[in-house]
This record gives C-alpha cells, structure tokens and sequence, in this order.
C-alpha cells in the first residue's frame, strides 16, 4: 500500500504535468497503515476493524492517569439486510437503528445502550490512516506561543467567584477612517509588528520585497499567445484567484429542527415517536442580502466594537454549537429544511460585508492560533468556492485598481484605513498609498471618503480590467463541435438531440460580432466542413491519415457565426441524415481531438467533444479493463486511474492554447472514462455521462441531456482565465482540488471558467497566529467574456483567531469539512487505494471526536458525545461510505464509479451534499402550512426525513432529492386520492412502469406537487429528472440504495457505524 496521503498537488511542486493526485510533498501528511477489510468473515458481532489513532503529527492527548488501551482486530462477519420492506419479505421490517431482542439476520446481537465488547486478545496499534493536518513547511518556524488556556466547556461558563476571567480576544479594527481613534491590530508601520517574528519578504510571484515603481504595474495573468504548457507564466495577473460567487440568498436562514429525542430502550413504538415540540431551536444564521452591499459603512469605535467582540472568545453560556449530544441517544438530528453554513463570530460591522458562503467557505470559521492546535482539533483545514457562480454584482469600471504594491492584494472591506491617504493591507499589513482617483466616490459622487467607495463596501465585486491586464486583444468566443458519427453513436440517436437544441438556441450562444464556430465529425476518418461565406451549401472534407492529421482548409474551417449562420444551419439540418447509413463501427478519438487542437489553437476557446464508445484506432486507443465480474468486489478497486497519459498531456497542451474541452459520454458499455476525463480535467473542462443513453429507449436520459444541453450552451462563460487565492501572511495552501492546471506555484490556468464549477483548496498555519484577531482570505479571477471584456472577479472573506479548542469546534461547518474530504477521499483513491480513503475518512470522524472528549470536555460521561456543529458528521461520512464512488460489496459500473469520483471534484458544495446525503420528503399530504411565496407562487416545505426505510409508509407517497435525480416513490397502499388529483392515474396497479413527468391536472393537490418539485430543480443549474416508482419497478433499489442510515449486505446501518466509532474512541 502506498503511503501517499490526501493532497491532490495538480501541478505544485515542480513536475511538468503534476495537475493531479501526487505524492504529497509534506511528509507525514496523512500517515498511512496497512489496509483494512471493513467486512469480513467472523463470528464476531457486528463491530468494524480496530482503528488506530488519526494521522497527524499530534496524537489526542490523554486524561492524566490514563493508560493507552490495547486494541482488537475483530471484523465483522457480512451483514444481510433487515429491511425487508421489499417485496416477498417474509418478515416484517425491522428498524436499522432497533437492537431489539432477535439479531438481525444472522448477525449477533449488538451490544445494548452504550456497552463496548472487547476482545480479550490486544494487538498493538498501527499507525492511523487520517485525515490529518499537515506539518508547518520545511522553511516554517512555529513557535510553540503561550500557554493555551483550558481547552473545554468550562471555558464557555460564567466565571467562579474570585477567578479571573480570562482576557478577550482584540478587535478587527474597523476599516473607517475615523480621526483621534488609534488603529487597532499590528502597528500601522510597513514594517512587521515587534511582536512578530521578522520573515523574509515575498518571493515570486507573491510579489518583490522592493515595491515596482508606481507606473509599472504588474501585468498579472496577461495571456501570452503561444505559452508552452509547462513553461513557467510570471505573474502576469493577478495571479489568478478564485473564490465562490453565489446570489446571496435573502431568506433567513429557518430554525433547526428540535434536537433531544431519546432511543428508547426497547423496539417497540420507535418508529412512530414524535419529535418533543418544547425543545429550543437550533442556531439562526442571519440571512445575506439578495443583492450588493450598500455603500454605507458606519464609524465603529471601541465602545461599540467592545459588546460585539465578546462572541470572539468567551461567552456567558453555551453556545448551541458546542451543545454536547450524545449520538447513541438523539435520533432527530436531522433540521426540518435546509441546513445554514455557521456564522463567523466576527463583529456586526465586518459580518455583513462578509463574502457569501455560497461563495467562499472555510471548514472551520474560526482559525486556530498555531497549526499544532489545529493538529489537536483532527479537524481539516481549507477553503471551498464557487468562483463564478451565476450572481448579481457591482460592476467598477476604473483606470486604477488599487492594490498592495507587495503582495498585490485588491482594497477590500477588510483593509484598515490609517488617514485619508493612507490603508494597510489586511494580508501582508504593508501600508499603502491612496490613489488620487481613489478619493473620488462615483456611487455618492463625493470626494475625500475613499473608505466608502464600493470597493471597500463589498466583498464580491468585479472590476473591468484596463489594457495592463493584457497581453494581446481579447479572444473571441470560439467554439468547436466534435461529434462521433460511427455506427454505435448513430444508432443512439444523440446527434438529431444535439443539431436541434444547436439550431434552437444557436442566437443565445455567448459573444459577439465576433464569435466563431465550426464543427468535426469523425468514425474511422475525420470529416472537417468548409462553411465558408459564399458557398451554396457546405462542403465536407475527409482526412483518412489519422497518423498524421492536418487540416485541409485551416482558414475556413472555424467560421465567424454571424457572416455565415445560414451555411452552419444547413449544415446542423443535415447531418443527422448524412451518417444514418454508416456501418463504420470503430472510433478514432485521438486523432480526431489532435485535428480540433490544431484548429483552435490560433484563438483558444471552446471544444464540445460527444463520445459513443472506446476510442479504438489511432492515438488514445484504449482496450476496455471492466472486468464485469469484479463489480460487486469487496476488494480494492482497480483501474481508477488512466491507462494512458495521451489524454492528459493533449489536455495541458489545449490548456497551454486557452483551450478547454468539455467531454460528453453517451454510451451504454464501458469507455474508460478514468482515461478520457483527463481531457477535460486538466483543460478546465467539464464531463457529462448518460449511461445507456438512447432516444427512444431511454426518454428519461434524453429528457436530461436536451435540458443540460441548453443549460450548456447558453450559460455564461468566461475564456483564457487564471484564478489565485491569497490569504493572510501565516497561512499557507498546499492544495487544489477541482478542473484546472497549475501553471506556476499557485496561478490556476482555466482555459474556459463555467457558472456550475467548484473548487476546493487545503491550507496549513506555517506560522503563529498569536498576533492577529481576524485573517483574511481573497480569490481573484482574470476573465475574458464572450463580449470581449477583460475582468476581474474578487471574492475576499475574513475568519477570526481563536487560542482554544472549544472555539475551533464551535465554528466547525460540517458540511465543508464533509465537501473536503469527499475531494481528498478521490485522491486517496487514486494514488493509493480505495480502502485507504475509507479507513482515512471513518478515521476522520473518529479522531475529531475523539478530540471533542479528551481535550474539550471537562465531565466524562459514557455514549458517543459531539458538540451540537458536528452531530451529522458521523451521519456524513457514512453517507459517503455508501456513495457510488467509494461504496463496496454492491455491484458498480467502474464508470458510474469514475463519473461519481469526477462529481465530488467538480461539483460547487451546495449541489454536492445532496449527492452525498439526499433529502428525503413526504408528499402525498402537502399543505400550505409554513410555505414559501415565491413570484406568486405558494411552494410547500414539507419536513425532511431521515434516510430510513422505517420513515418510509405504504400509505404514503415519498419524494427523494439525489441532486442529479428526484424519485417518487409511491406506497402499495397510497392514498387514492393522491394517485387520481396528482399522478392522473386511477389506481396503484395504473401508474406507468417509466413515469418521468408530473401531469397539469387543476387540482390543488398537483399544484403543490408540481410548485414543490419545480422549486427544487430550480435551485441548481443542471437539470435533475423525476422517476415516479413503485415496489415493481427496477429503479427501486437505486431509491433503496441511498436510504444510507439502514444495513446493508455490505455496509453498516447508521447505529452500527456509530457503536463502531464509540469503540474505538474508548480504546
């Protein structure tokens, strides 16, 4: 087994095409141990391997007196599914959470209440597979600081009599300049505070310790034509940030759900307990404004500043966030709607114009002082964003952009302004000089307040970039269709989808007068079309040399779209025709992908490459490595990396050209999609797959691909950009995650830069915190728009320090930390094997909880306790356990694996947590108690039910959420009058085998339905299609499969994953 860990370089650290899962240039990053087979033979109950303690460079520490236990390794035998709520069960259903009198399935009897077995033969502790925080670099020089103060709940209550409270935490100072106050935080000298530890300046592209004179701006992320893809780009832009830019939702966030209800001790009336109604509701994050922030910023002093610093560090009671629950003894954890990212505890002021966490979140938003405490908390660290998330957005046009002359940050609200003249950076806390343009604002057209120009008023905010920020005039929006004709393709019917919804929203592709267009088919040849202007109908041109492509008429090939519309709607009328005869079964991929490189290489842009089958003749060729037989495996799995690197150096040579390549699988055998997605990965593209796609066949995935399809086309787009994301001096990134190239240390190449991706980063504390109250962090894209515009894309967003580790936990955002592990799981996979990131990933939980017991808690008392933040973390995890990408023991198509693998990547977090843990929900008795009004709309929100087959009623009719896909399950016994007024059908035995669409019936009850499942689509770009099933229908058992919290034939169910988490806590 390799010991390479979690960190995913993509092209850091020196090798020329490193833009992927690497061995980690961080030793002991995630120390690994020898594999572990969670399901094995045995007679033992049903309790997973030992665990030893989670990588990192600092063990949890232990009580005083406390002795390391010994440790067992006891596996489980395989598990058979209680649920037998399918149909011909013999036994009634039993609950998965149930440890009643009989076992379950031939399984022993799972200990009661809190009890932990033991074996009486220990075997020593092998080092832990974790997800650990990395060591500070090489070069960093951490201190250990001073002493922290008791890391518990204690620290959280009022102060005994006669003790001394502890010191708050300093104020962010506020970034009005307001005369007579003295700033707070470091001294406002452009030296480092005396304080700290002088470092040596910047290097690179980072910045020169000597600042450029002020007329020699940096070009930073100025595209250079012809840049060989592994040559070393100097800081043209910006150095390409990126960040998430999401609408910020103008609806409070709604209460949680009531948190305290017990397991009883016994089965029976388990299933239908409600939730007590009396019980507090969960924390409220306040709501972000639908639009910009207004251009208002109101003096703060101290004596204001004062009340709203308290909740940086001590408070009077509890916080909800670090409520203990104990796991084994609440159920409903689940709230009723949509879960609220946590609120940094930053004062009023900074909080408002903080970035969105639709666009830029951090897995915990308070930041530790000192990376060994982030080593005690087991908690990860980084960074996820949506940079270029469909939003609305101030638009500065402006021949100066103000930014530190060091470390080239943008002015942002964080920014502390000294005088009128003068601001300190709030990365590198160098002190600036005000432009005088600067003093000018254009919103109040007033002169002398430059700390109210929207700069300073918002943390999204797009600049349009003077001509310094370019190399050559902007490109044009160019794109390219590669479309397979072979006989295979054909007979899917994918090219008569393709050339409508081309000729139907041929008017709303992206650009101007300017854009290009053109078009490739290829079987055993490659086929260009000549369209033009002045022929009378196109003109094909074959190339039957595939070992040496060239193109035939390089300067008619890719066409301008305007001059020559009619001859390019000729051609998409008549293609469908032109191949439906073939018999031509072979696919000549790569050379065909070579032609389309050659042909936009001179302007960069867009390929659209469709893709039927194994590519079979020429370069890229691959032979299929399925092994059918192996897909129900319990063992490694093999073949999740690409089985050649053509597809990978062909991507960093179109990312080199500004080009991108977006991949489309519509095929119905295997197609080595671990080989051909590097097409699109390292190009900043992106991958469709529709398994056994076809048009009559298959309406559903039709119905999919027509609307992504129309989503794809006409979506914003931004070309040849660059993104970089700086954070404040101490903190440091050592990994990216998502479609990109690493072009120089830390400037991301994006060819193309699309509104649905995502990205993820992980950062480590290289040196002491202990200086600074807040840290910042800042993501710039460097875009050209289909208009031709350069822009410029800032997301900047501010965290508090904290010294302690209740601090740290209180600000832990579950659903972060779960989106990065997800992405550090698919490199694990990779690199080493895909035990290794399920062992790393239920480690994860184990060791944070682990953490929470020994160094927060101050009473030890027996179950499995978790501060409020994190109770669905063990639930999260398991989730992904289950997840097509890293489940075992079900049988899985290698490339439904890859494709899942490709998602956790890619997709921005809010869409992927559905796809981790959908949202499951009663419909068959909606009302309009608590609803949404929407655009006159009246949307109801049912509450969300736990993913159980005991939450599921044969009386009732259930709607599942999975993100890409929404199923309905309809119950035997469902209410008649559910299936008349919604389904249209007369009875249960009339509802339709392949049910994909609600009908308009004028019923109230439909309205709702229909408003309900509207709603949901709406709320992500891609297209999700509905499956109505019942009991008979064969998409029940993917329904099934994703009821996570119950037993399967090769996974634990939610309370047997918790007993095995609890015991190897307690060892």
């Amino acid at each position: 087994m390799s010991n390479a860990g979690f960190s995913s370089q993509n092209g850091a650290g020196g090798q020329t095409y490193a833009n992927g899962p690497t061995q980690s240039p961080f030793p002991g990053l995630y120390n690994a141990a020898p594999p572990v087979s969670y399901y094995q033979s045995s007679p033992m109950p049903p309790t997973m391997p030992v665990r030893p303690q989670m990588g990192g460079p600092l063990p949890p520490p232990l009580q005083p007196g406390q002795t390391p236990v010994p440790s067992q390794n006891s596996a489980p035998p395989p598990v058979s599914s209680t649920n037998n709520y399918y149909p011909n069960a013999q036994n009634p259903p039993l609950s998965s959470w149930n440890y009643g009198p009989r076992p379950p399935m031939g399984m022993a009897t799972p200990p009661p209440g809190n009890h932990v077995t033991s074996s009486p033969s220990p075997v020593p502790t092998p080092p832990s597979k974790g997800f650990g925080a990395p060591p500070p670099g090489p070069n960093a020089s951490v201190s250990p600081g001073p002493p922290l103060p008791p890391s518990s709940l204690s620290s959280w209550a009022q102060p005994q009599p006669g003790s001394v409270p502890p010191p708050p935490m300093n104020a962010m100072s506020p970034q009005a300049y307001q005369p007579g106050r003295p700033p707070y935080g470091p001294p406002p000298t452009a030296a480092p505070p005396p304080a700290m530890r002088p470092t040596p300046p910047p290097t690179g592209l980072q910045g020169t310790a000597t600042p450029p004179p002020p007329m020699a701006p940096q070009n930073e992320g100025m595209r250079q034509a012809h840049t060989p893809s592994n040559s070393q780009v100097p800081n043209n832009f910006e150095s390409g940030d990126r960040t998430f830019t999401d609408p910020p939702s103008s609806q409070p966030g709604p209460a949680g759900r009531p948190i305290g209800h017990a397991y009883p001790s016994l089965p029976p009336g388990y299933q239908n307990m409600a939730p007590p109604s009396n019980m507090p509701p969960t924390h409220l994050a306040p709501p972000y404004s639908s639009g910009p922030a207004a251009y208002q910023q109101p003096a703060v002093g101290p004596a204001q500043l004062s009340p709203s610093l308290a909740g940086l560090s001590l408070q009077s009671q509890t916080p909800d966030a670090l409520r203990v629950i104990n796991l084994l003894q609440e159920r409903n954890l689940l709230p009723p709607t949509a879960i609220q990212p946590p609120t940094p505890c930053l004062p009023q002021d900074l909080q408002k114009v903080n970035c969105s966490p639709d666009v830029f979140r951090s897995t915990l938003t308070s930041i530790p002082q000192t990376q060994a405490l982030l080593n005690k908390a087991k908690l990860p660290l980084g960074l996820l964003l949506h940079p270029f998330k469909d939003l609305s957005l101030p638009v500065v046009t402006s021949s100066t952009i103000v930014r530190c002359r060091s470390c080239r940050t943008y002015i942002n609200p964080f920014v502390n302004f000294l005088d009128q003249r003068r601001w300190k950076c709030n990365l590198c806390y160098r002190v600036n000089d005000v432009p005088e343009e600067f003093m000018y604002n254009p919103v109040s057209r007033s002169y002398g307040e430059p700390h109210k120009r929207p700069e300073v008023q918002n943390a999204t905010i797009e600049f349009i970039a003077p001509s310094e920020y370019m190399l050559r005039p902007p490109q044009p929006a160019a794109y390219l269709f590669v479309l397979d004709v072979s006989h295979n393709a054909v007979q899917t019917g994918y090219i008569d989808v393709v050339c409508q919804s081309l000729l139907d929203n041929l008017n709303a592709l992206p650009g101007d007068t300017r854009t290009k267009i053109g078009f490739i088919t290829f079987d055993t040849t490659i086929h260009f079309y000549n369209l033009q202007e002045g022929l009378s109908q196109p003109q094909m041109l074959i190339v039957s040399d595939i070992e040496d492509v060239f193109l035939p008429t390089p300067d008619s090939l890719l066409v301008n779209l305007n001059e020559c519309k009619e001859l390019v709607q000729d051609l998409l009328k008549s293609l469908p025709q032109m191949f439906s005869k073939t018999m031509e079964t072979h696919s000549a991929l790569g050379p065909a992908l070579q032609a389309a490189f050659k042909l936009l290489s001179p302007t960069g842009g867009r390929m659209s490459v469709f893709q039927s089958q194994l590519p079979t003749l020429g370069v890229g060729a691959l032979k299929s490595r399925e092994d059918p037989n192996q897909r129900a495996s319990a063992k490694d799995i093999q073949h999740l990396s690409p089985a050649t690197d053509f597809y990978k150096k062909l991507a960093l040579d179109c990312s080199g050209q500004q080009v991108a390549v977006d991949l489309f699988m519509l095929s119905s055998q295997y197609c080595d999609l671990a080989s051909l997605g590097c097409i699109s990965r390292y190009s900043a593209g992106s991958v469709y797959y529709y398994p056994s796609y076809h048009n009559q066949h298959n309406p559903a995935q039709t119905e999919r691909f027509q609307r992504d399809l129309k989503r794809y086309l006409t979506r914003k787009i931004g070309f040849e950009a660059v993104m970089r994301i700086r954070c404040t001096k101490g903190l440091s990134i050592h990994t990216f995650h998502g479609n990109f190239f690493v072009r120089s240390t830390d400037l991301l190449s994006l060819p193309n830069v699309n509104p649905d991706a995502g990205f993820a980063v992980q950062m480590s504390i290289e040196e002491n915190l202990v200086d600074m109250q807040v840290v910042s962090f800042q993501a710039a894209l460097l875009y050209t728009s289909s208009k031709g515009e350069r822009r410029i894309r800032v997301h900047t967003m501010c965290l508090p320090v904290v010294n302690s580790l209740s601090d740290i936990f209180a600000g832990a955002d579950v659903q972060a930390i779960t989106g990065l592990l997800a992405s550090m799981a698919v490199d694990r996979s990779v690199t080493a094997s895909l035990s290794d990131a399920r062992d790393a990933m239920t480690n994860a939980v184990i060791d944070s909880l682990a953490s929470y017991r020994t160094a927060v808690l101050t009473i030890q008392q027996p179950g499995l306790l978790s501060p409020s933040c994190l109770r669905l973390f063990p639930l999260y995890i398991l989730a992904l356990l289950k997840q097509k990408a890293f489940r075992t023991g079900t049988s899985t198509r290698l490339d439904d694996r890859v494709f899942a693998m490709c998602q956790l990547k890619y997709q921005p977090l809010a869409y992927l947590m559905l796809m981790i843990h959908p949202a499951l929900y009663r419909v068959d008795d909606l009302t309009d108690d608590g609803a949404l009004n929407i655009n006159d709309r009246t949307i109801p929100q049912p509450c969300v039910l736990q993913l159980s087959v005991e939450k599921l009623s044969r009386e009732g009719a259930f709607l599942m959420d999975a993100g890409t896909v929404v199923y309905l399950w309809v119950g035997r016994n469902c209410n008649p009058q559910f299936l008349t007024q919604v389904l249209g059908v007369a009875n249960y035995a009339a509802i339709p085998q392949t049910m994909t669409q609600l009908p308009e019936l004028d019923t109230a009850e439909s309205t709702r339905t229909r408003a309900f499942v509207c709603w949901l689509r709406e709320q992500r770009p891609f297209y999700p299609t509905l499956h109505v099933i019942k009991d008979e229908s064969q998409l029940k058992a993917n329904f099934m499969q994703n009821m996570v919290e119950d037993r399967t034939e090769s996974a634990l169910s939610y309370y047997e994953f918790l007993l095995h988490v609890q015991q190897q806590i307690s060892k």
